[in-house]
């Protein structure tokens, strides 16, 4: 096996291995000595940077099985050029441990590099950069633009009009509050519900997330904007005075964080989910990549964990940053420890959210007071009212304006559309959700096992980018609702270069496997065609989990047609 560059590519923030822009390398080791391949490559990345005068700049290895990621840090008008760098340098490396000659001579490579730096550089963009630092202000560059401070605060120009700093009304550029929140599940509840919080207390919360880009009440874009593209498009929009943000962990293994200064961060969860991309192999690795967000968290600020979950728990001795832990039990041990230090707390006691800090305990208001709880059947839901509970209060509002803010956002696709909407079609109940992932799914399962029904039905689909052994898991995750009838789903245009039907096929097998009816599990060739399949299904008294992957609007258009015309407004409850 010959040694292979997988990816080349810039990181425009703080990631898994820098704490600043840079460029990085994957590569596969294969049966080479990683130690050999990886010095190697470090002598030549060095001797290349300090060719080119990047002196200062840092390296960063991570090394997983049969690989490794290789990167190091360079200037903002220069990163296209950096992955040439970084690119060379590994050129040289394979070449020194496979005792073979270059193609190129140094001299020519040296001048090839030195030619697309001398292209690319913006001097400009450096001293406007360092015109922020001195104000103390945030800088975001891409492509297409440069900017100096966040949301009401934010001045923005073309990237090759970056303007002389010393014409800039600094006055009035200023940053705005921005909060982090990744997870494996319930990123997207968390800052839409924290985002009705803020509204409720009088401001104009801009979010981005997997659906859309949303300021106040206006969707600006609808799209997956979870990336740090979405989040410079939100950060700057004239109208926001308080930045939300969706961070996923492809956007932050692609390109880094979208900020380098967040007030709060909040990580959600950690569990099994894109294993074996970008090297994160591992739950441990991710448990890393998604922690990254506590690099933007600034001096002062507060990282906010979940104390109900064993590999937050695990990472946090690694720490540094003050904590704010939160848990669906007062007796967690992480929050008692909190409790005891006088330090931050959210938590329920006797079925009342409880939020702790130095002044000692308040109680806000009765899980079952919170429409998204389900009355309390909804535990992802209670642990996702607390973890934006925490980072509301960390933006300074009051215990009454969270408490009327929790009171009034839905479990409907207005408010949170694909996460946990419940309707009542026809006496039977109706449960629609975006998971998509085991730990999701049994999340769903835990809430509609609290829901008495006399037949329960699952609809059941996979992207094609899965392995076998994951889509598997989901059949297997699925399997623990005891469903009387399972429907399974193509997704057209997810296949991912899986052939049509091969993804419901292996959860079929697998569920067969498990004990299931063949009779029992329905095929369909769309999630939509899955949708009426379960409503031809359903009889009153039964319970529909509605997994749904796409088509979403479609799906919500079926549901309240079937529901008529009479009951179009009325929300069911459990």
């Amino acid at each position: 096996m010959t040694l292979t560059m997988t990816d080349s590519r810039r990181l425009t923030g703080p990631n898994l291995l820098l704490d600043r822009a840079g460029a990085i390398l994957e590569v596969e080791i294969g049966e080479f000595a990683a130690d050999k391949v990886i010095a190697a490559w470090q002598r030549h990345a060095r001797r290349l940077l300090d060719t080119v005068e990047w002196n200062e700049e840092k390296t960063a290895v991570r090394t997983f099985p049969g690989g490794a990621s290789l990167a190091f840090t360079a200037p903002i008008d220069a990163l296209y050029a950096a992955t040439e760098v970084n690119e060379a340098a590994w050129q040289a490396a394979v070449a020194d441990v496979q005792g073979e000659e270059l193609e190129e001579e140094e001299a020519s490579v040296v001048a090839r590099l030195q030619g697309f730096i001398d292209k690319e550089r913006r001097p400009a963009l450096l001293r406007l950069r360092a015109a922020a630092d001195e104000h103390d202000v945030s800088f975001l560059v891409d492509d297409d633009v440069v900017s100096v401070g966040l949301g009401t605060g934010s001045q923005s120009w073309p990237v090759d009009e970056a303007p002389d700093p010393e014409t800039v009304d600094w006055e009035a550029v200023h940053d705005i509050p921005v909060v982090l929140v990744t997870g494996t599940n319930g990123k997207s509840t968390t800052v839409r519900l924290l985002a009705r919080l803020c509204k409720e207390a009088g401001k104009t919360p801009g979010l981005t997330s997997t659906d859309f880009i949303k300021v106040g009440d206006e969707i600006i874009e609808a799209g997956d904007f979870s990336g740090p593209g979405g989040a410079r498009t939100l950060l700057r929009h004239p109208n926001v005075d308080v930045a939300l943000l969706e961070v996923a962990r492809g956007g932050m293994l692609r390109r880094g964080l979208p900020v380098e200064r967040a007030v709060a961060a909040l990580v959600t969860n950690v569990a099994e989910d894109h294993l074996g991309e970008y090297g994160i192999e591992t739950l441990d690795d991710l448990s890393w990549a998604k922690l990254v967000v506590n690099r933007a968290v600034r001096e002062g600020g507060l990282l906010v964990l979940n104390a109900d979950d064993p590999v937050l728990t695990q990472r946090a001795e690694h720490l540094t940053t003050e904590l704010c832990w939160f848990s669906i039990e007062a007796e967690n041990p992480f929050v008692q420890a909190h409790r005891q230090a006088d330090k931050r707390a959210c938590f329920v006691r006797n079925d009342t959210v409880v939020f702790a800090d130095e002044n000692g305990e308040e109680a806000l208001l009765p899980v079952s007071e919170i429409p998204i709880t389900l009355n309390g059947a909804a535990r992802h839901n209670i642990a996702n009212s607390l973890g934006a509970v925490s980072l509301a209060k960390i933006l300074g509002l009051d215990s009454t304006t969270i408490a009327n803010g929790l009171r009034a956002f839905r479990n409907d696709p207005s408010d949170n559309p694909g996460r946990t909407n419940f309707f009542e079609i026809d006496g039977a109940q109706v449960l629609v959700d975006f998971a998509h992932n085991p730990h999701g799914i049994a999340a769903l399962i835990d809430t509609v096992s609290r829901i008495p029904a006399k037949r329960r039905l699952v609809t059941l689909g996979q992207a094609g980018d899965r392995s076998d052994e994951d889509i598997r898991n989901l059949a297997r995750a699925a399997w623990q609702a005891a469903p009387d009838c399972v429907v399974l789903m193509d997704l057209p245009g997810y296949e991912r270069g899986r052939a049509e039907g091969e993804v419901p096929g292996i959860l079929r097998d697998e569920l067969l496997q498990l004990g299931a009816d063949a009779d029992a599990i329905l095929r369909t060739d769309s999630c939509l065609d899955a949708v009426q399949a379960a409503l031809d299904w359903a009889a009153p008294g039964d319970l529909l989990l509605l997994l749904v992957l796409t088509q979403r609007e479609g799906v919500f258009a079926l549901l309240e047609e079937a529901r008529g015309v009479e009951s179009a407004g009325r929300r069911a409850q459990p």
